[in-house]
């Protein structure tokens, strides 16, 4: 048992009054134990209203009196995001809450009744006894820059999703109508894009010369210099085209919907990136990540995104363990079981340490180096993807190390402490 786990237990006392609460979209449901477990009140609705809100209050504040207590402690399971309003509410009224894993809930709710029962009622009772025991963690709380870089990046990556999704359509109405397109274009580029616009379906193409492509494709607004071997290449497989040849007006609007709602979407993909940019600048950790060479201001904003400030973590190990890159292993007696990453943290902050480091080991000589010593030593090397997962950490440390010391980037520095590492092993 560590430290943090004895101050949390510390903080439930005899004078503590504890309510465990199981979220829900309308209705919540309380229960308040005190600091041994035992029920001071049955589980309790909690309706998703001010009315419910105000009457849950006051209610808090008559069990505080009935059972002589000075102290108050919220804790409830993240569902979704019907957890925010309350906890917004409970902030304002300076109630403190914490979080408890709805892991530990599912897998603690036989302890009493040795039951599989599940329920509201009973989840309020089980996360009640949770936080009696200090199994909860301190959430943090998102305001000002950070909030609006945490709205702005999950806007951001629906649109992306969005346009994935209309890229996805067009693809499907090229498979009924112009499935040679393909051939031409692997992916959607600006002339593609073009070439739909102006002639999405063979029977546009056929009869026409690749210089009359060309110029026809030079009146949309972005193409400049349209590629004449892939205009010759649509004139040679247009006339021999396996596409559907019926409901070819609709077949047109279709296309032209689609084109119009990618142009809009991605319209604003780039004006929200430029505003998160310009939110990102405004935090002090800007500067100290972006002079990392290979992390560009769109993997800034994702990291602020994800994170907040870096310097509101005390130690590195947070942040790992925020990732969900711990290691964990099953060992029992004589056999000893490997060693993974628990994935026990925000899926999207690790899958976008594993975007940015694959550049990383390219394109900067100091972590290039470090995968070649990790991957090719004489003792224990690692496999390719165990030593991005290790990067990735080590990445996440340099990171918090900078917006900590406030210091920019030092390849020097990052080799020199490399030079050591070699001399130990």
């Amino acid at each position: 048992m560590n430290f943090n786990t004895n101050e949390k237990i510390n903080q439930v006392s005899e004078n503590t009054l504890v309510i465990g609460i199981d979220i829900a979209k309308h209705k919540h449901f309380a229960c308040a134990v005190d600091d041994r477990g035992r029920v001071l009140q049955k589980s309790f609705p909690i309706f998703q209203s001010r009315i419910g809100f105000e009457t849950f209050y006051e209610r808090l504040l008559t069990l505080k009196t009935a059972h002589e207590k000075q102290e108050i402690l919220v804790g409830f399971e993240p569902t979704g995001h019907y957890w925010m309003n309350l906890a917004a509410f409970l902030t304002h009224y300076g109630i403190p809450f914490v979080m408890v894993n709805p892991m530990h809930v599912n897998r603690s709710k036989e302890l009493d009744d040795n039951l599989q029962t599940k329920n509201d009622q009973k989840d309020a009772l089980v996360i009640a006894r949770l936080l009696r025991d200090g199994r909860f963690s301190y959430p943090r709380v998102l305001e000002g820059v950070e909030a609006e870089l945490r709205n702005g990046a999950t806007l951001r990556s629906k649109l992306q999703e969005d346009i994935n999704a209309l890229q996805n359509r067009i693809i499907r109405w090229l498979d009924r109508f112009f499935p040679e397109f393909p051939q031409v274009f692997k992916s959607f580029g600006k002339m593609a894009y073009a070439v739909l616009e102006q002639t999405p379906l063979p029977m546009d193409i056929v009869g026409k010369t690749p210089e009359e492509l060309l110029f026809l494709y030079r009146q949309v607004e972005g193409m400049k210099h349209p590629h004449l071997p892939k205009a010759k290449q649509l004139v040679t497989l247009a006339p021999h085209s396996i596409g559907l040849t019926e409901g070819l007006v609709m077949a047109r609007l279709e296309m032209t919907t689609l084109l119009s709602q990618v142009r809009l979407m991605k319209v604003q993909l780039t004006e929200l990136t430029a505003q998160l940019t310009e939110l990102a600048k405004q935090m002090t950790d800007y500067d100290y990540l972006a002079s990392v060479p290979g992390i560009g201001d769109a993997t800034v904003v994702e990291l602020l995104s994800e994170v907040g400030s870096f310097t509101q973590y005390e130690h590195p190990r947070q942040l790992l363990k925020l990732a969900g890159l711990t290691l964990r292993e099953n060992s029992s007696g004589k056999q000893t079981g490997q060693k993974r990453i628990s994935k026990r943290g925000r899926r999207k902050l690790r899958a976008l340490l594993f975007r940015v480091m694959m550049p990383l080991i390219q394109h900067n000589s100091a972590f290039k180096a470090l995968h070649d010593y990790y991957t090719m030593r004489a003792t224990n090397p690692l496999r390719k993807k165990q030593s991005v997962v290790v990067l990735c950490g080590k990445l996440l440390k340099i990171l918090h190390a900078l917006c900590t010391k406030h210091r920019h980037f030092n390849a020097a520095q990052m080799m020199h402490d490399f030079t050591h590492l070699q001399q130990a092993a």
